[in-house]
Parts: structure tokens; sequence; C-alpha cells
């Protein structure tokens, strides 16, 4: 039986959430320890992140569009305007041919 903590120990093995978030800007250098993590939704002067992060209250997936770039991509579809009739028409119209009298 496999039981899930919530809120319990931290797995360093995973990548921190800054690295697909939209607010922040990560750089990299050659080295392992050459990393900057900047993140724009902080108050602070500095706006830099000395740790990886785990969990953010403003974290925004940068992978999946926000509402005005899903308005921008979204293919408009114009239709006709509402016709006056849809469907058959009212029963013993001259139209249907049923109350026509019959030619002998």
């Amino acid at each position: 039986m496999r039981i899930n903590v919530r809120g319990g120990t931290v797995d360093h093995g995973r990548r921190s959430l800054c690295e697909s978030c939209r607010w922040s800007t990560v750089i990299r250098g050659p080295k392992l320890g050459d990393e900057i993590v900047e993140c724009t939704q902080l108050s602070f002067i500095s706006r830099r992140v000395p740790f990886p992060v785990t969990s953010c209250s403003d974290y925004i997936n940068r992978n999946q569009a926000n509402l005005e770039e899903m308005e921008e991509m979204a293919l408009l579809i114009r239709i006709e305007p509402r016709r006056t009739h849809a469907g058959f028409g009212p029963a013993g119209t001259p139209s249907d041919g049923r109350n026509e009298p019959a030619d002998e």
C-alpha cells in the first residue's frame, strides 16, 4: 500500500519550479553552480531567488497559454444571420402538396 504525505520532506532531485514559470528568468553558466534565478513577481529590490523553489503561490506555467493568447489563436467562424424559418413548414401549407386537389 502506498501512502502520500502532503507537505512532507522535499524531493531534492526535482527541478525548481522557476525553470518552467512565466515570471522567472534562469541564467546558467558553464559550471554546475553557476546559476542566477530572478523572479519578476517578487516585490523586493533584488528579486533574486537563492534556492530551488518547490512551491510558489504565483506560479504560472509558461508552456500553457493565458486567456489573451488563446483569444489571439482562436479561429473566428462567421455564421449566417438567423433565418426566419428552420426545419419543416407548418402542416397544410400549399407548398407541401397535400392540400392541393388531385388532378383526375
